[in-house]
């Protein structure tokens, strides 16, 4: 009993020491930016205000940006999977014969590359700048994401699987969809995640490549709003009712940019957390 008393305990500690700082940003969003910088502000919000939100929503590009990030993130993760999924498999087979010269192929490119301007005069010859494609196609697969998922191909399942499904007539492609893939929702579920959590803060590919407007993702029109209001805080000095307006108010957007630009994330995770704490291929097989 005392040690579990302590494993409680001591659980308890973790999560609040990971929670505690989620919820500092929520209730710092909508209070007062002085009170907050002054310590005052500890577990309730204090000095309520709506600002922040107000500066962030009151935006018309916020919700263009939320639209192009909701299906840049969508449609990549599944351009991702949809190349990263078949590659591991076929990796992972130990009849493919080139599969470590393609695979030292791929880990070379970890180690080395073009650099920024090779690699932007490629996707400018590609046509894919000021496009949606140069956020699905380009960077489609994750070297490393690409190792994780072939080595729990080779590892967790087991050769009697493709043995048995072979001598019914089962052929790679078919093995790969109908035992593969339902026997390996822990590691698509992980991959996908990571897949997704890249794309939703990707702001770097549309800085480099994306000039329209119309085309700019959440994290860029975030970042502008929150250099505007920079830009309004450094006018604090001057003194006058403006700066005391920028000083009171200028925090509560920057908690408020933080808090828009996680929240979908952490409402998403959840979800698929379950596949992070279970294996399904205990009792797959048999005997």
């Amino acid at each position: 009993m005392i040690f579990d008393i302590g494993v409680a305990v001591l659980s308890v500690i973790a999560f609040l020491i990971v929670a505690y700082p989620l919820y500092f940003i929520c209730i710092a969003s909508i209070s007062d930016s002085t009170l907050v910088s002054t310590g005052k502000v500890l577990l309730f919000p204090r000095g309520i205000s709506m600002f922040g939100f107000k500066e962030i929503f009151g935006d018309s590009r916020i919700w263009t940006g939320y639209r192009n990030t909701i299906v840049y993130t969508l449609l990549g993760t599944f351009v991702n999977l949809l190349f990263t999924l078949p590659a591991a498999y076929a990796l992972s087979r130990p009849e493919f014969r080139a599969r470590r010269f393609i695979m030292l192929a791929f880990v070379i490119t970890m180690f080395f590359g073009g650099g920024l301007i090779p690699t932007y005069l490629l996707i400018k010859s590609l046509h894919m700048t000021n496009t949606m494609w140069v956020f699905i196609f380009p960077f489609c697969v994750n070297v490393f994401n690409l190792i994780i998922t072939r080595t729990f191909f080779e590892t967790s399942l087991p050769k009697e699987l493709y043995e048995a499904a072979s001598i019914d007539g089962c052929s790679h492609f078919t093995f790969f969809r109908t035992v593969a893939l339902p026997l390996s929702k822990a590691v698509v579920s992980v991959i996908a995640l990571y897949y997704l959590v890249a794309h939703w803060n990707d702001f770097f590919t549309a800085l480099i490549y994306i000039r329209d407007n119309e085309l700019q993702p959440l994290q860029i029109i975030l970042r502008d709003i929150l250099l505007s209001n920079q830009v309004f805080q450094s006018g604090a000095g001057a003194g006058g009712a403006a700066g005391g307006y920028a000083q009171k108010f200028a925090d509560q957007v920057k908690y408020g940019v933080i808090l828009v630009s996680t929240l979908p994330i952490l409402i998403v995770y959840p979800f698929i957390q379950k596949y992070f704490e279970k294996g399904v291929m205990i009792g797959s097989v048999k005997g």
